[in-house]
């Protein structure tokens, strides 16, 4: 058995693939890199896919699949994963090689004894800024030791756990029936909220490990273009609030994996909000208002628990002042965060 798989979702991905899967093979033999060619034609990717896996024997696989999106590219990618832990890459991101052997040291130790999850940092890769903005979690999580939920503190805003953040044990993601949404973007807030009550063994290693690229005007996270898919935002958003209302009856007494549960779900549900005002059509306002009203039908007390919140109260101030305030919010986050 393989110590790590790491499955790198392509489409398209020619023009960078490769410089993500050399970063990959720094984990030589303890890794098994699942090159996803998900339905490229527009350029040569499973070409490529294809010869690293046969330069790479033994460490490279390369796997081709009709198009169905980031989230279909996961599924495949863990469906063929034989390492003790999993981990995803985007095709455009790295991993930084001092931190990749250190996490790889970790992983060692706890191989007759698995944990759940390790955690580490990530980092802003955004092109052209100067500084490049660290996501970490010393201030919530304990640092170098095996810990449960209720070792944790709790999770500023914008301080969440991102799928560049993870590696999972890979059974147990199996275990917990994750499978991701085809032709789907944003499926990363669900892989990293539908396993979360399955984890009860994690490990903090405070390193910069995954180098997170921010750029291209193609991107998913560019702001035109999530307001180009803002369908599919949505869709995910409806998925993780029916998941919160099956499972949060079931972590009530697990108040920090609650708590945080329920605070990922505020934040995405916030996302969507703007991104429709910005959008800044008669028909996007009114989508909120449908998100809303099919929240109140589906579940009419996590609704009110997100209506009458904080955030949900900022999101209600009526007209184009309400929705001006939001937006500047937004700002001031993103200028914070240094995201998009």
């Amino acid at each position: 058995m393989k110590l790590l798989s790491i499955a790198v979702p392509c489409y398209n991905s020619a023009a960078y693939m490769e410089k993500c899967v050399d970063s990959l093979l720094v984990g030589g033999d303890d890794v098994e890199i699942i090159i996803v060619d998900d339905g490229s034609q527009k350029d040569n990717t499973g070409e490529i896919a294809d010869a690293l896996a046969a330069k790479y024997i033994g460490i490279v696989k390369a796997v081709h699949q009709e198009n169905g999106g980031h989230g279909e590219a996961v599924n495949t990618g863990l469906k063929n994963a034989t390492g003790l832990y999993f981990k995803v890459v985007d095709s455009d991101d790295k991993l930084e090689p001092g931190a990749y052997k250190k996490v790889l040291e970790t992983l060692k130790r706890f191989k007759d004894d698995p944990i759940d999850m390790l955690i580490s940092n990530y980092v802003y890769d955004k092109e052209g800024a100067e500084h490049k903005h660290v996501m970490q979690y010393r201030s919530v999580l304990p640092k170098d030791k095996v810990f449960s939920w209720e070792d944790a503190k709790h999770f500023k805003k914008g301080q969440y756990i991102l799928m560049h953040s993870v590696i999972y044990r890979t059974q147990m993601v199996k275990e917990s029936g994750l499978k991701l949404p085809a032709h789907t973007f944003y499926v990363d807030s669900i892989y990293v909220f539908e396993p979360m009550p399955y984890v009860k063994k994690m490990y903090y290693l405070d390193v910069d490990f995954y180098l997170y690229y921010i750029g291209r005007e193609d991107q998913s996270v560019n702001e035109k273009v999530m307001i180009g898919r803002l369908d599919q935002q949505t869709r995910v958003n409806n998925i993780m609030f029916d998941y919160f209302s099956k499972v949060g009856p079931t972590i009530k007494d697990r108040k920090t994996l609650y708590n945080y549960m329920y605070n990922y779900l505020e934040i995405i549900t916030t996302i969507t909000n703007v991104m429709n005002i910005l959008k800044n059509t008669e028909e996007s306002i009114k989508d909120n208002d449908k998100l809303w009203a099919s929240f109140k039908e589906r579940d009419e007390a996590l609704y009110k628990k997100l209506r009458h919140g904080l955030v949900g109260t900022a999101l209600s101030i009526p007209g184009k002042f309400g929705r001006s305030v939001t937006v500047f919010g937004y700002r001031v986050c993103q200028k914070i965060f240094k995201f998009n």
